[in-house]
């Protein structure tokens, strides 16, 4: 039965990644990931501080 890979299916996995891309490419890789995960979180922040100003107009219109 087909499952997760685990120890050292992990390891040969790894080594595929770096021998096809290089440690180089990885990082940079790596780095522009961590970006868009770090935009997107300011964006879902943004989104949900636009929807308490939202609210709050709502309110003082009433």
């Amino acid at each position: 039965m087909l499952g997760l890979p685990r120890g050292a299916e992990w390891i040969v996995i790894l080594v595929i990644v770096i021998l096809l891309f290089g440690p180089g490419r990885i990082g940079k890789i790596a780095g522009e990931l961590g970006r868009s995960i770090k935009n997107f979180r300011e964006g879902l922040g943004n989104k949900e501080e636009q929807a308490d100003t939202t609210e709050t107009t709502e309110e003082k219109k009433q």
